[in-house]
This record gives C-alpha cells, structure tokens and sequence, in this order.
C-alpha cells in the first residue's frame, strides 16, 4: 500500500507500507524545489507614459513589483497591477499623483530597503540598499555602507546606457544577487 502526505519544508513524502516486513513503513522523500527559494522583485522606474509588451512578460515571474516614480501614468500601475503580484510605487518628479509616497521603506530577507525615486546625495545611516531612479542610468554602487541600485529607465535612458529594467533576488538569508535586463 502506497500513502503519501506532503512535508512541512515542501516536499512529499511517500510512505509505503510492505506486507513482507510487517507495518514497518519505508520513506522515500521527494524534493519539490527549494525549501524557501529566493524573492524574486522586478523593479522598473521611469516609465513615463510607456510600458512596453516585453517589460510586461518580463514582470509575470515576479513575486513583487516595484516602480521607482516617473510613473506618469495611472493606467501604467493598472497594467502592472493586472499582472499579479503585490505592486509598490514611489512618486518620481513628473508624477502628479500626491497620494503615492515619496519614500518607502521595507524588510526583506532581512534587509532594509528604501525606495525613492530622486537619490538621496548621502547614504542614510537606516538603510542597506536605496533603490532609486530618476537619473535614467543604472547603477549598482556602495557608499558608506549603503548600495544604491538603480534599474536604468525603461523608455528614455541617458548617457549611452540601453533602455532596462532589473531583477533583484534576496535570500532568507540576505544574499542580494542585481541583474540588469537590457530591453533592447
């Protein structure tokens, strides 16, 4: 007789009990993935009344998504929003929505994030990564302590840099891992 309940670290368990060797049961262990796997956050900014069809499949294996500002519009969050997971926005300079903040702070993995569209010009003392956009050029840089990282621009990037937006994995444990994905 086979009889199978799944595991408390999301796996199954299969117990099977043999005729032959009394109602002792063997275990077999099936691994379904990771036990906690990595978040996955899509983070865009500066959109400015565009959100292209790529950017939009690009988002759907989000566990997260977060807009830096230059939204623009609210139909772009609409969009965003329609795709699934939990969206989170700050207001950018060209955003008239004065509901949005203009700072969000969160904890991830153990980490303190702040988000916010124009970058602070020092690191504050509270966090350990500022997400920013505003300059329409990607950054991944530590100043006294602090990251800042910054997913470029999605519609009118600066300085040579290609149109792009990022992913950001943050372990349980506090591991960041930075992508850039270029849109062209």
């Amino acid at each position: 007789m086979l009889y199978f309940r799944v595991a408390q670290r999301g796996g199954i368990e299969l117990s099977e009990l043999d005729a032959n060797l009394g109602a002792k049961p063997r275990l077999f262990n099936i691994a379904l993935g990771e036990a906690n796997p990595p978040m996955k956050i899509f983070v865009l900014a500066d959109t400015h009344n565009k959100l292209p069809q790529n950017v939009v499949d690009l988002a759907r294996n989000a566990d997260e998504i977060w807009h830096l500002g230059d939204v623009c519009a609210e139909s772009i969050l609409d969009e965003l929003r329609a795709i699934g997971p939990p969206v989170t926005v700050v207001r950018g300079n060209c955003d008239s929505n004065l509901e949005w903040p203009l700072v969000v702070d969160l904890v991830r993995g153990g980490l303190k994030f702040r988000l916010q569209h124009v970058p602070p010009t020092q690191p504050p003392q509270d966090v350990d990564v500022v997400l920013h956009g505003h300059t329409h050029v990607p950054r991944n840089e530590k100043r006294g302590g602090v990251l800042f990282l910054n997913p470029g621009c999605v519609t009118r990037p600066n300085r040579g840099a290609a149109p792009s937006v990022a992913w950001l994995k943050i372990s349980n444990d506090g591991t960041l891992d930075w992508k850039l994905h270029f849109l062209r």
